[in-house]
């Protein structure tokens, strides 16, 4: 490869790695999580918001794969948004954090619990279900943050072709039943992480337009520059 080839290529090399540094700001996420973990304990005053429908569901314990999904799901989703929208991911970002924030506030002004059911010692995905359950205290139920960012990612998808779309769509919905099959949530948890999940996307598109209405305010018109 000649010398300017090879300028080219670094080049080219450089510029592919800026544009996916914004994904750096994903580690937010984890970060915000701690509130999550630290409030994912015991409580004597949870409450319980199971009722008559939501005993009756079966427990189905193959639902604990897509549940399990939800990271990497959420990965790919900021990731195809950053290469098509780069102002759309950012929107997407600050509702995910904002959706955090406000659900760990409701966490700790009004805890809920749900009753978990006995597991199996046999079968793949009772193990799933198990580990799930280890790892996730029965506690910070009331929004699920399951639902709220899933239906986060659709929302973020509304800038992707049709075929990226419709598979987001797919994984989002079985993530959303799933917290209730696994019985991680109840329904009264589901309907409060999509009024959550509308209420935060809504709540940064406001923002980022009055951010963007005030950086522009302050840049000097065509007009006065002329006159100079």
């Amino acid at each position: 490869m000649n010398a300017p080839a090879a300028e080219a290529s670094s080049r080219s090399v450089k510029r592919g790695a800026a544009a996916w540094k914004p994904l750096l700001w994903l580690l937010l996420i984890p970060t915000l999580n701690l509130l999550y973990v630290f409030q994912n304990r015991a409580a004597a005053d949870a409450w319980s918001l199971m009722t008559e429908v939501d005993a009756s569901l079966p427990f189905v314990p193959a639902f604990a794969l897509p549940y399990s999904l939800w990271y990497p799901f959420l990965f790919v989703v900021f990731a195809l948004v950053l290469r098509k929208d780069r102002k759309e991911y950012f929107r997407l970002l600050l509702a995910f954090c904002l959706g955090l924030l406000l659900s760990n506030l409701v966490f700790l002004l009004f805890q809920t619990t749900v009753p978990r059911p006995e597991i199996g010692p046999d079968g793949f995905f009772h193990g799933l279900v198990s580990f799930i359950y280890t790892n996730d205290q029965p506690y910070n139920c009331f929004p699920s943050v399951h639902v709220l960012t899933s239906a986060l990612m659709v929302y973020g998808s509304r800038v992707l072709s049709r075929a990226a779309k419709i598979p987001i769509f797919a994984v989002a919905a079985g993530i959303i039943v799933s917290t209730v099959m696994i019985k991680q949530h109840v329904i009264a948890d589901v309907l409060a992480g999509l009024l959550a999940a509308k209420l935060v996307f809504w709540l940064s598109g406001a923002l980022i337009a009055r951010l963007s209405e005030r950086k522009r305010s302050r840049l000097p018109s065509r007009g006065a520059q002329d006159d100079r």
